[in-house]
């Protein structure tokens, strides 16, 4: 394949990007450069001149070229974005699921930083950090006013260098510094269990290098356990995305061979390709197949994808091809609606850029983008009903955001009153103990769309949600 799309999210800290294509910089340089406005350059340089010699203080040229370059990609959509040289280098790690940190997904909550999980075997995890601690301080520095990102670069650092995190355990009603060594993370993509015999659940939450190889070894492990196997459940939940070759390959391993997985569109040449179930749209150079020890029956078993507002990208191109080949039931809620493809060229050893250059479509030709999968059956998140899923975010939200090429969204007011009555929710739920909160986590035996894809797999009633609703779109132009 003589280029290679990726859809990559910034690996266990909480940011998501998007669908990414890497082009050489050969590619590049076979396409003629586009005439440049010459006025409007004469201008920038012109700017840049005034600045440099009539602003108040010395400025650094340096710095002022890539804030200009950094203002007109940023100006074209939420997914575009000018790599500066630590920028880059955090971009580049994410898409291998290792980095160099203390191993904790987090989340935020009132301005601070929340543990979602210390991830087992990491330095997090041997210092005893717990799910919802809070952390205060990084080093010296004060949390509270700090974005996420801003929290998880101080947070990550070179090898065996110390960082001391303050926490405050709510539980114990107390704050405590803990002085954490770093090294390097291998982030788990992959987990999964049987749910009760001839049923089982595996979870993915990022696809990243090894995620279909941890996929392969987690099927046949259960496998083993039940050699008749009655029903999977696939859970995508708040999977942001990531590699689209491991996203080909786990779509892969449920339809028939050489079918279309996913297609993408846009001006280049290069950008418009169909990727299919089959070894050479997936396979890394040098490796062997990991699907072809799969067991036979894989593609036969019934089948339930989990999904909700949280999964993105990547996850929607499998839940979308399962989806168009009925190889899936798909439950939960309307997904994130990331449908665009980035192309990333390096500018230089350390440089690069991040520019969409196509939408990608499922195999009956539907755009995601902005949109979104529109489960099968639509699932609450609890038994008490679909409580915080009007605060998520998804593409639709984001300003200057993509429209699908196939009629664009509506406002819709319904959603933005169901968003005050959920934050009304989430502050009475904030303040009662732990073990009382609403919220289990994904694959326990209280998680509520789980129990519905079991019963759906054995064929028991499933409650539908009364309330959730696809959101609007605009009919297409005639």
């Amino acid at each position: 394949m003589g280029h290679k799309l990726k859809i990559t999210g910034w690996v266990a800290l909480g940011l998501v990007t998007g669908a990414l294509t890497t082009v050489s910089l050969q590619t590049v340089a076979r396409g003629a450069l586009a005439p440049l406005p010459l006025e409007e350059l004469q201008q920038l340089a012109a700017v840049f001149s005034m600045v440099k010699s009539d602003y108040v203080e010395v400025v650094d040229e340096k710095k002022l070229i890539t804030d200009a370059i950094s203002g007109m990609v940023n100006s074209l959509d939420p997914h575009s974005q000018y790599f500066d040289k630590k920028s880059f280098k955090e971009f580049r790690e994410g898409t291998t699921g290792r980095f160099v940190g203390v191993g904790i997904e987090i989340t935020q909550e009132d301005g601070l930083v929340k543990v979602v999980s210390p991830i087992e075997g990491t330095p997090a995890f041997r210092a005893g950090l717990k799910t919802n601690d809070l952390i205060t301080k990084i080093d010296d520095t004060a949390v509270k006013g700090l974005s996420l990102n801003e929290a998880v670069k101080r947070m990550r650092g070179d090898p065996n260098t110390k960082v001391m995190l303050t926490i405050f355990r709510k539980d114990e009603n107390r704050s405590f510094p803990v002085t954490i060594v770093r090294e390097e993370i291998r982030t788990q993509s992959v987990r999964g269990k049987m749910v009760e015999p001839g049923y089982a659940w595996i979870r993915l939450s990022q696809f990243q290098e090894r995620t279909v190889e941890d996929f392969a070894r987690k099927v046949e492990e259960l496998y083993k356990l039940d050699p008749q196997l009655k029903g999977l459940v696939l859970d995508l939940r708040n999977d942001p995305g990531g590699l689209l070759d491991a996203a080909v390959a786990v779509s892969a391993a449920f339809l028939p061979e050489n079918v279309s997985v996913v297609s993408t569109n846009g001006q280049l040449p290069e950008s418009k390709f169909t990727y299919k179930a089959s070894a050479e749209f997936y396979q890394r150079r040098g490796s062997a197949d990991p699907l072809k020890r799969l067991p036979v029956a894989l593609k036969t078993v019934p089948l339930v994808v989990l999904v909700n507002e949280g999964s993105a990208s990547a996850s929607e191109i499998v839940a979308g091809a399962l989806q168009d080949y009925k190889r899936a039931t798909i439950m939960g809620n309307q997904t994130f609606g990331k449908g665009s493809v980035q192309t990333v060229r390096p500018l230089g050893p350390d440089t690069g850029l991040k520019i969409t250059t196509a939408r990608y479509y499922t195999p009956s030709g539907k755009s995601i983008q902005a949109k979104g999968i529109i489960p099968d059956v639509m699932v609450d998140e609890t038994v008490d009903g679909n409580l915080f899923s009007a605060l998520r975010t998804r593409e639709a939200d984001l300003e200057k955001h993509l429209a699908s090429g196939q009629g664009a969204e509506v406002k819709d007011d319904a959603r933005e009153a169901a968003r005050e009555d959920a934050r009304k929710k989430l502050e009475e739920e904030s303040k009662k103990p732990l073990a009382d909160r609403k919220m289990p986590e994904f694959g326990s035996d209280k998680d509520f769309p789980l129990i519905q894809a079991i019963n759906k797999l054995k064929g028991q009633p499933v409650v539908v949600s009364k309330t959730l609703t696809p959101r609007k779109d605009e009919p297409k132009e005639n």
